[in-house]
């Protein structure tokens, strides 16, 4: 006869044995696993305990120096004048920017943490330890650097600075030359930054002193060889009084101005005056015999003037007693025409003369239009250079006297000190971190062999592996507690009118003294009914009932998934499962 297997128990056979591995972690099971190995965690804990201590106390004391420092200079407010140079961008990247932004902080904290900095003190420290027959080899100025920590105080520019070292004496020897190469590079920056603008202005200022010379030969040859009045001749002072001599003009007499638009004023103020002087002849010339042209602008007319008013006065005296057509009247007024003419007449020359003059100069100060305005652009081109030169010189002069002010170094608000007792190594942390590095390192050990072994010890696997249902679980510390289970399942479950026989197979390896009892209590449950225990299932296939006895730990994966695939093979069905545990949570 030939036994077939049920598409169920197939369908659990073709399931990979893994997949009993793949469930969510259960803590609970995880906390039993580690119970189970609680010695080996415990010794494994024991063992790193020891060896941290022994870590703790083999290690040399490390001592530390501290004091703070303000990341600020006292004189950071400079002058006036020097502040405008750092407001120039040309002098900016020489002079520097001395705020204390943020940023710029994080970034001085980083230069102060350099080597480039701390090499001097490096070689301090290489050679006192050298000197102490101490073997220098691998001293590496990476690996020393660490030594010293920078930390910026929140909200302020307050730093506090520390440095460590097993060497107790060489403690405050070092912090001090920490400090003091701290104060030298507070100024080393600005000192040399100043020293570059100051030799940039020199040589910009000697460059630009020949090409002003150059520029105002220049001018004033093609203002020589064009009969122009000789324009710009003297130079400007560092101080830069310009506005006021550029404002100085020349009177039409000649004479020496500055301003590419004094020829231009000069032809315009000549040709006013020769139209003026031209209406006032006009004037003179049709004033005749009968009016008198009045230039009071003429001292040589005032006598011949006073004459004229006399000659006036008799006329008017000489009417008031006799007759108009008297010979001495007439002789009066003939005299009287004879004067005014005479006058007129000589006003006429003195115009005609001052005319002449005038048109002299007028034609003196014109030229041609190129003439001008290329005179023009060697003028502004001159006054720009003499401009440009004097605002160099004042602002050498400025960094001249910026140099040699002295600024204070960044202050020290706490002086270097030693700390009275060693900050490592910290034995208890030490310690403490051994104990805990055990415990992990136990209960990972622990979680691993049992990994190894294999052995199942989670009911939940167990039901999982086994495939039948769970009928009781039981107390194994107190046996007394089976009778009324066992004979409920003997007179339920169990129960078989034809009084066939009970096949108990053992999962694994179950204890004998728990087995036995087990066997005992369900024979007298079944009475006179067979109960065969053994592993064959060849025997156990003429039962009518067959029933699985499991205790925690009594068999491994391999072995629960021989058992499964041999029941499958069998064909017949299997009742359920007892589990033997110290649990007595019922599932």
């Amino acid at each position: 006869m030939t036994n077939s297997i049920p598409a169920p128990a197939l369908e659990k056979l073709q399931q990979p044995a893994q997949s009993i591995n793949n469930d969510e972690i259960d803590l609970r099971e995880v906390a039993r696993t580690l119970g189970r190995h609680s010695k080996l965690i415990a010794g494994v804990t024991a063992t790193m305990v020891l060896l941290s201590g022994f870590n703790a106390l083999s290690q040399k004391p490390v001592w530390e120096g501290q004091f703070q420092i303000v990341l600020e200079d006292k004189d950071s407010g400079q002058r006036g004048l020097f502040k405008a140079l750092q407001a120039n961008s040309l002098f900016s990247q020489f002079t520097g920017n001395t705020g204390t932004s943020r940023s710029s902080l994080k970034t001085e904290v980083k230069i102060l943490t350099s080597p480039s900095v701390l090499m001097p003190v490096y070689q301090f420290v290489k050679k006192q330890k050298q000197q102490q027959g101490i073997d220098v080899e691998g001293f590496r100025l990476s690996d020393w650097v660490g030594n010293v920590k920078v930390d910026l105080q929140r909200g302020t520019s307050v730093l506090n600075i520390s440095y460590q070292d097993t060497d107790k004496k060489l403690i405050l020897p070092v912090i001090r030359l920490i400090s003091k190469t701290y104060q030298d590079y507070s100024g080393r920056d600005r000192t040399r930054g100043i020293s570059q603008s100051v030799s940039y202005l020199e040589k910009q200022i000697s460059e630009l002193r020949k090409e002003s010379a150059k520029s105002m030969r220049s001018a004033q040859a093609f203002a020589l060889d064009n009969g122009l009045p000789l324009e710009g001749s003297g130079s400007l002072s560092a101080t830069g009084l310009m506005s006021s001599q550029m404002a100085q003009g020349n009177s039409l007499t000649g004479g020496a101005t500055l301003g590419p638009s004094s020829i231009d004023s000069s032809r315009s103020a000549a040709q006013s005056k020769v139209n003026s002087l031209m209406q006032q002849l006009a004037a003179a010339r049709a004033a005749g015999e009968n009016t008198v042209y009045v230039a009071p602008q003429f001292e040589a007319n005032i006598e011949l003037y006073g004459e004229l008013q006399q000659l006036q006065s008799q006329l008017e005296e000489k009417l008031a007693l006799l007759k108009p057509n008297d010979q001495s009247i007439q002789a009066l007024k003939r005299r009287i025409s004879s004067r005014t003419a005479y006058i007129n007449q000589q006003t006429i020359g003195l115009l005609e003369g001052q005319l002449n003059t005038a048109q002299a100069q007028l034609t003196s100060v014109t030229r041609p239009r190129d003439v001008v305005l290329k005179h023009r652009e060697l003028m502004s081109k001159a006054l720009r250079d003499e401009k440009t030169l004097a605002g160099l010189e004042g602002q050498l002069q400025v960094m001249q006297l910026e140099k040699a002010r002295q600024t204070e170094p960044w202050e020290l608000i706490s002086t270097p000190t030693l700390l009275d007792n060693p900050v490592a190594p910290n034995k208890k942390k030490i310690v403490a971190l051994g104990v805990l590095g055990g415990l992990v390192l136990g209960a990972g050990a622990a979680l691993v062999v049992d990994r190894r072994r294999g052995l199942v010890f989670s009911k939940g696997e167990l039901k999982k592996a086994l495939p039948c249902p769970l009928l009781k679980q039981l107390n194994v510390a107190d046996p007394s507690s089976w009778v009324e289970p066992i004979e409920l399942l003997a007179a339920g479950t169990l129960a078989n009118p034809g009084d066939g026989a009970i096949a108990l197979i053992p999962v694994g390896t179950v204890p004998n003294g728990q087995l036995d009892q087990f066997g005992r209590t369900l024979q007298q449950a079944i009475g006179n009914r067979e109960l065969k225990i053994t592993t064959d299932l060849l025997q156990s296939r003429d039962c009518s009932h067959q029933l699985l006895l499991a205790s925690p730990g009594g068999a491994n994966r391999l072995q629960l998934e021989h058992l499964k695939m041999r029941l499958a093979l069998q064909g017949k069905p299997v009742t359920g499962w007892v589990l033997l545990d110290k649990s007595q949570v019922v599932s």
